[in-house]
């Protein structure tokens, strides 16, 4: 049985309140910064009085509380405001934006998901042996590495010297090396976490048991083992997916790929703060739902947890 109605309920209380927190908080970091939107757009040679038109126009001669009462009244019918830059719907440039970072998403966290999987099983089966010993040193220099660092080596590699992988740009082909950067960071943090959690497993009473009764070694491992083991991974599978959702920065800008990272890039460096605020909302939606549904499909996975 799923959770009940009102522990859902109590945790969709809490998400508005977080999301809410991350409005208020990003709006005032976006006006207190040392710089003026206003002059970003006019440009360097505007005059006193263009600027105060201008603010004038869009609101910002207001108070900061008037003007974040203003964003939140918009915000509750949907409107996520203009660009100050190309004055594009904010929300029909993340709707743009989220096809190619839901690609990368997907592709990247599938591979590091199933690589990752195989690799802990393997490891946590084979305690003490070559392959537990090299996944465990791999491992440890992936996830020590900047992950723009080797997104700049394959590019370096890959596509400058061999050339077998485009620079930058969309496609099937243009993948490959963006989903393999965040592939083999998500594939070693996988591997080590499944590993852990697989080798606490192993040693429950009730694997013994199921061994003293003669059930197949694969049922063991695949019903009993892995399933209690797969929980913890789900939360980050679940974490990780809302996180490349609302957009790898690093990563897109290195390869130069055109999806919701780069957007937040390009926002930031131009100052535009209605886009900057409406990317980072996203992003923080797809955390909080992904937190939820993670809750849930708990249930599923372990039907010793329930929520009251």
């Amino acid at each position: 049985m799923f959770a009940s109605v009102s522990a859902v309920l109590q945790r969709l209380g809490w998400s508005v309140a977080i999301l809410l927190g991350v409005t208020f908080l990003t709006f005032v970091i976006a006006f207190v910064i040392p710089s003026d939107p206003v002059r970003t757009m006019a440009g360097p040679k505007a005059d006193p009085e263009t600027l105060a038109r201008i603010r004038k126009d869009m609101g910002l001669d207001k108070p900061l509380p008037v003007q974040y009462a203003g964003y939140l009244k918009r915000l509750l019918h949907a409107d996520l405001g203009r660009s100050y830059v190309t004055g594009q719907d904010v929300g029909h440039a993340v709707i743009e934006r989220l096809p190619a970072t839901a690609y990368l998403a997907l592709t990247s966290l599938t591979a590091a998901a199933l690589i990752g999987i195989l690799l802990g099983c393997a490891t946590a089966l084979r305690r003490g042996s070559a392959i537990d010993l090299g996944v465990l040193v791999w491992s440890l220099v992936v996830l020590s590495l900047p992950l723009f660092w080797v997104g700049m080596l394959l590019l370096y590699f890959f596509a400058y010297r061999l050339r077998l992988f485009p620079l930058g740009g969309f496609g099937v082909i243009n993948v490959c090396l963006p989903a393999c950067a965040l592939g083999l960071n998500g594939a070693a943090y996988y591997a080590r976490v499944l590993h852990a959690n697989l080798r606490t497993v192993l040693t429950e009473d009730y694997i013994r048991t199921a061994h003293a009764k003669g059930l197949p070694a694969l049922k063991v491992y695949g019903k009993h083992a892995l399933r209690n083991a797969l929980i913890p991974l789900v939360t980050l599978l679940g974490l990780d997916f809302a996180g490349l959702l609302s957009g790898v920065v690093l990563t897109e800008t290195v390869f130069n790929w055109p999806g919701l990272g780069r957007l937040a890039v390009d926002a930031v460096f131009n100052q535009d703060i209605p886009m900057i605020m409406g990317t980072v909302l996203f992003g923080a939606i797809l955390v909080v739902g992904a937190n939820l549904i993670v809750d849930v499909v708990y249930t599923v996975i372990d039907p010793r947890i329930r929520y009251q």
